[in-house]
């Protein structure tokens, strides 16, 4: 069929269905005929002319497959895992109902053949497709796949008995491992894979008097997902903590181990780490993503300015870089983005970290180990017979990896460390109050970011509504405006967990050293001052950037003020 003949079809089908205003099917029309032959529901997809509901309706309607408005109580919970849950949730499928031989599956992509080949293999079923929007199917099957429905299975499963001997309890366990359909191998599964599925980046497992609590830190904001009775809870930490190489036997000491698991959305590093308390273990578990594409500058500063500014400071030959923010603002990705940009095999480049959270190809990574003596500055002064010529510290602590690092920067190295201080100006002041003489500090420092993490509002559900005057006061600094401020607002639907927010963002106050701030600095100024030369010379504050997000509809005004302090500039 010709270009012509399948944008016809297209253009009449949308015609006959009627849920385009006239102004919208016009402008179809027009992008068409301009298009060169390019597909109209593409043009709609990059255009956003369409919802996706209508957007599934136009392709069901071409494709003469029934379109359904599909929510949870729709589909029956047996049809649904009759197709496994990597498979629906691979191809963005669900299993509706039954009838004889026919499984009705309703599909984001209902011309989808090799997926329906596969369940038909699976189930002996002759598929009937179902054209339904990707969010509606994507809730379906996060509400008849997720974590709570899976453990309520497989406890209602267990025979749990109190034990009456905890090693008899460990040895049940290790037989159990050697049985796939072993109730706790079922239950520990989900709650793993659950959390990865869900973008949790923790797994807190936490023992209380009557319950296992589990909760996921998910965009920085701690969830309660469910509740395990304690009769399992011995049997689910020592099942974590094997599959971790850790000694179940001690329960007296934190412990440290590690899991490695692959999903679809690629390989992970499990960091497990257990800790005593008086109500039992409590294990953490940190999912480290292990794919390498997500270190890539342009995904994590998608602002233009802020990824110039960073491209302009990793230039430099040598010279220090510091990262600044508190833990969890994302200070190490953005730090390891930066060293992806450095390593392109040109340059010998070591890092030296406590932890060696991810691996980088082509780069060599030290662990710190203090019980062996292995400090930062060991491993630095080590480094530095390695001839490098960039050199990550993890952090600067003390005065003597401080001096090391500056030593080293002034002498054709290009160093990359963080600290913890409030803003880009806390770091020059910070570095001077451990005992760094200012003018080395001047002379060695190219620059200071402050990060921080600002979560963003999820485009399915948010709202907008028009600012009121003290928030244009706040975001523009002028009350009296006639300009009308349109903002988001977080309202939560299934697609975002019921939270409003999805997904975060970096925000950066990036201070490069001027010279006018490198004699400010051997002046022994302070950091208000610092940061007023900075603003001059044009440097965007945290608060700066966060409202640039606002204002972009990015973020909520509410997540704004949680994330900066919104009283100072």
């Amino acid at each position: 069929m010709s270009t012509n003949i399948v944008q016809n079809t297209t253009l009449e089908t949308i015609r006959k269905l009627e849920i385009l205003e006239p102004s919208q099917l016009a402008e179809v029309e027009k992008l068409a005929g301009d298009s060169g032959g390019k597909s109209i529901i593409s043009m709609l997809k990059g255009n956003n002319l369409v919802t996706d509901e209508q957007l599934a309706r136009i392709i069901a309607a071409i494709q003469n497959i029934e379109f359904i408005v599909l929510s949870p109580d729709m589909v029956d919970p047996i049809t649904a895992h009759m197709i496994p849950y990597e498979l629906s949730n691979e191809h963005n499928l669900i299993g509706i109902k039954t009838e004889e031989n026919k499984l009705y599956v309703a599909m984001s992509s209902p011309m989808n053949l090799a997926a329906r080949d596969q369940i038909e293999m699976r189930t002996g079923c002759k598929v009937v497709p179902l054209a339904a929007t990707p969010s509606a199917i994507k809730t379906c099957i996060r509400f008849h796949f997720n974590v709570q429905n899976v453990t309520r299975q497989t406890i209602a499963s267990m025979r749990l008995e109190k034990q009456q001997q905890k090693s008899k309890g460990e040895i049940d366990i290790l037989d159990r491992l050697q049985d796939s359909q072993d109730p706790i191998s079922s239950l520990v599964s989900s709650i793993i894979t659950g959390a990865i599925d869900s973008r949790a980046s923790d797994i807190h497992i936490e023992p209380q008097e009557k319950d296992l609590v589990i909760r996921y830190r998910i965009d920085g904001v701690m969830r309660k997902e469910l509740e395990i009775p304690s009769t399992a809870q011995a049997e689910v930490l020592s099942h974590i903590k094997i599959l971790a190489n850790m000694d179940i036997s001690e329960k007296r000491l934190p412990q440290d181990g590690h899991i490695t698991t692959v999903r679809k959305q690629g390989e992970f590093d499990l960091r497990v780490s257990s800790l005593p308390s008086v109500t039992g273990e409590k294990i953490v578990i940190r999912i480290l993503d292990k794919s390498g594409n997500r270190w890539n500058l342009d995904d994590i500063a998608t602002n233009r300015d802020d990824n110039k500014k960073f491209r302009s400071l990793v230039e430099n030959p040598y010279g220090m870089i510091l990262m600044t923010g508190p833990t969890g603002s994302g200070k190490t990705t953005t730090l390891y983005s930066l060293l992806q940009l450095l390593n392109t095999g040109r340059n010998n480049i070591v890092t030296v970290e406590d932890p060696v959270e991810y691996r980088l190809e082509g780069i060599t990574q030290v662990q710190v180990n203090t019980k062996a003596g292995l400090t930062f500055a060991s491993a630095l002064r080590s480094i530095l017979r390695q001839d490098p010529d960039v050199i990550l510290i993890g952090e600067i602590r003390d005065l003597e990896t401080a001096e090391i690092a500056v030593s080293a920067a002034m002498t054709g190295h290009l160093v990359l460390s963080t600290l913890h201080t409030n803003d880009a100006a806390g770091a020059i002041s910070r570095l001077m109050s451990i005992g760094v003489p200012p003018f080395l500090l001047a002379s060695s420092l190219l620059g200071s970011v402050a990060q921080r993490l600002v979560r963003l509002s999820c485009k399915t559900c948010r709202e907008t509504y028009v600012a009121r005057k003290e928030q244009k006061e706040i975001l523009t600094g002028d009350a009296q405006s006639d300009k009308e401020i349109i903002l988001a607002k977080n309202t939560g639907c299934d697609n975002c967990r019921k939270t409003g927010c999805m997904g975060r963002k970096a925000i950066y106050e990036i201070l490069t050293i001027s010279s006018q701030i490198r004699r400010l600095i051997v002046a022994g100024k302070s950091d208000t001052e610092i940061k007023e030369q900075a603003i001059k010379e044009g440097m965007k504050t945290l608060k700066a950037s966060g409202v640039e997000e606002v204002l972009l509809q990015n973020a909520s005004m509410e997540e704004l003020w949680q994330v900066v302090d919104m009283q100072v500039d």
